[in-house]
């Protein structure tokens, strides 16, 4: 417990921390660590991606993975509103159309994505759309509100690498 600024041993806060993160400063060990938990989290960041991914795009292309996971670490997001720690920050887009399909009845296909190009382009672009015009609107926390511009900003760069796929499938055609 402190009093007036001194620590429970009687040392001021403010010199015991200064000191103590000038001794790990200089050697190098808050950088190092730091290090260490920004790749862990990176590392973390990825599988939740991968598993994001693998909810809505079993059977797409490998290409179309490719480009999600581009655009995730991109965007630093994912289309389900997964986060690297495992976590949802909000009920994204994706999630409700898999949620549908659950809600029809189907329990085996939840591939929102398909098995082509075009339809992950398809089914990003009705994600993107129902994202930009909701046919409700709730009161949001702020952080569901960031969550859902990320999202956005995911769905767009998805898109954006989709569509250079597409582009150079119709090329080849």
């Amino acid at each position: 417990m402190g009093i007036n600024g001194i620590g429970t041993v009687g040392y001021p806060l403010t010199g015991y921390t200064a000191r103590k993160t000038g001794r790990s400063a200089e050697s190098g060990a808050v950088g190092f660590m730091e290090t260490v938990e920004e790749k862990a989290a990176q590392g973390k960041a990825v599988d939740q991606d991968e598993k994001a991914f693998e909810m809505v795009g079993p059977n797409a292309p490998q290409e179309v993975k490719d480009a999600w996971m581009d655009a995730a670490k991109e965007v630093n997001a994912n289309g389900m509103g997964i986060r690297g720690n495992g976590m949802v920050s909000h009920i994204s887009q994706m999630m409700l159309q898999r949620l549908n399909k659950q809600l029809k009845g189907e329990t085996e296909n939840f591939d929102i994505l398909g098995n082509t190009v075009e339809s992950a382009i398809q089914a990003t672009k009705k994600a993107l759309y129902d994202l930009e015009h909701p046919v409700v609107c709730t009161p949001r926390s702020i952080e569901a509100q960031q969550a859902r511009i990320k999202e956005g900003e995911f769905y767009r760069a998805f898109l954006e690498k989709l569509e250079k796929l597409y582009e150079g499938i119709s090329i080849t055609r």
